[in-house]
Parts: structure tokens; C-alpha cells; sequence
């Protein structure tokens, strides 16, 4: 397995997005990468694939150029390895966000959400409460499809076909005589991070208490402690299609799930 895949995102200001739009990429077919990387006001958002070494110099590019400023100078990223490319082309795009939420008065640079980290999430889930003893919620902040590839036990989805959804239907849910998420601790958790991180902010927007966000997301938590309280793949967007919790490309996934090429398709 030599081909390094990587998966990272910060929300950050910039000014003019379409000014490095062209750079970015021309630095990226230097380094013979594939993947995507999205460009917005609000920040970047990337699922990068190459060899060790150029993801490496992408990284520091991205790190040390003058012209950013020091704005990437702390992203955290994701690593999975495959033996094969999984993108076909490299794509630089400009956005009006990185991840379309529709709300605009949410806005992650100027503070994040509390957070979880992956262990202290397994040691609450094997004890089936927090540290201050209140029960755990975890919310799926993804799209339909991708929670039925798989998902952590017992979560609480909203059955979304696109996060642009999720504030009304979280609004829903938080109007029922029957609120799941009431008096207890929600985790948002998303594919890496990007998603859940957003969901948080909503929620701490409108007052709902003892609400965090898993750091990293699903792929942070397959790294750091496997598949303990999973129960099938992580869908990814790229031809690898999914994962499982050793990070691994699962095995014939893509001729044995119907949906494929519905993902296929919005991968292109």
C-alpha cells in the first residue's frame, strides 16, 4: 500500500478564494495528487491522494507559503493508505461553504464547539454514561445513505438525504412532547469532522446544553481505537467507497452494495 489518502479541513478566513485557486492546484499537479480540495470564505476542505513524499510537500506547502499566511499552519489530518489511486482528476472548487449547512450565522473560526476525544467517547459508551453520569446520545449528522452503510450502535439519526437539512430537522426534534436528545449528552459525529463540527455550533446556538462534537469524526475514532461500538463500514468519497475500522477498503464492497453508483456518481 503506497498511496497515502488524506482527509482534512479548517475553518478559517479567506478573503479572496479565487485568488488561490489557481496556485493550490498547480502545486498539486506538480505533486501528481488527485482528490479535491474545496475553497470558500469560510475555509478549505480536502481529500487528497498521492505518494508519502508529495503529500508530505503539499502539506508544507500549504504550511509555509507566504501567501496564506499561516492559516493551514494546524490541520489536522486523517490518514488511511490504499494500494491503488482512488480519485481520477484533480479539482480545485470554489464554494460558498465548505460544507453546506444554509445557516450563515454559523461561523466555526471564531470558536469551536466543545469536543470528545475518540478514547474518552469509547470510555464513556463501555460505561454507559458520561463522567458526570448523564446518559449518551450520539447523533449522526450524515446523509441517509451513508448511515446505511454503517453506524454506531444505538445512534439517533434524522434520515437527511443532505446537510442542508439538518437545522430544520434538528429544530423538529427538539419541539417533540418525546425529545430524544433531552437531559442528556449529544455527540455529533460525521465521516471527519467537518459536518458534526457545524451540527455542534447549531445546537450551542440554540441553547441546547451538553452538546460536543467528536474530534476527527469517524475516521479519527477508527484510528485511534478501532471499531468498538460500530457496527458496519464508513462510506468515503472516493472509489475506495468504504471503509472498515482498520481503515482498510472493504473487500468487494462496491459490486455487493446496490448503491454504488449512486455514490459513484457524487464522486464525479
Amino acid at each position: 500500500m503506497d498511496i497515502v489518502n488524506i482527509a482534512a479541513y479548517k475553518f478559517v478566513g479567506i478573503p479572496d478564494p479565487a485568488s488561490w485557486r489557481a496556485f493550490i492546484k498547480d502545486r498539486c499537479l506538480q505533486l501528481e495528487l488527485k482528490g479535491t480540495i474545496l475553497l470558500a470564505p469560510e475555509g478549505i476542505n480536502m481529500f487528497l491522494a498521492g505518494s508519502r513524499a508529495s503529500i508530505d510537500a503539499f502539506l508544507d506547502f500549504l504550511s509555509k507559503e507566504d501567501i496564506f499566511g499561516g492559516r493551514f499552519s494546524s490541520l489536522t489530518v486523517k490518514e488511511s493508505l490504499s494500494d491503488y489511486q482512488p480519485f481520477k482528476r484533480m479539482l480545485v472548487r470554489l464554494k460558498k461553504e465548505i460544507i453546506t449547512m444554509k445557516h450563515p450565522f454559523i461561523r466555526p473560526e471564531d470558536g469551536r464547539a466543545p469536543s470528545v476525544e475518540p478514547k474518552t467517547l469509547k470510555k464513556w459508551l463501555d460505561q454507559g454514561h458520561d463522567d458526570e453520569g448523564r446518559e449518551i446520545v450520539l447523533l449522526d449528522t450524515r446523509n441517509d445513505f451513508e448511515i446505511g452503510v454503517g453506524t454506531f450502535e444505538n445512534a439517533v439519526d434524522f434520515n437527511i438525504e443532505s446537510f442542508s437539512k439538518f437545522p430544520q430537522a434538528l429544530q423538529e426534534i427538539l419541539a417533540k412532547e418525546n425529545n430524544p436528545l433531552k437531559d442528556k449528552t449529544i455527540v455529533s459525529f460525521c465521516t471527519g469532522g467537518i459536518r458534526c463540527e457545524k451540527a455542534a455550533l447549531y445546537m450551542n446556538e440554540l441553547k441546547v446544553p451538553y452538546v460536543f462534537q467528536l474530534e476527527g469524526g469517524i475516521l479519527r475514532y477508527f484510528e485511534e481505537v478501532g471499531g468498538a461500538h460500530w457496527n458496519g463500514e464508513c462510506l468515503v468519497f472516493d472509489q475506495r467507497v468504504a471503509l472498515d475500522p482498520e481503515l482498510n477498503a472493504t473487500e468487494n464492497y462496491g459490486r455487493t452494495w446496490d448503491g454504488q453508483l449512486e455514490v459513484l456518481k457524487k464522486i464525479e
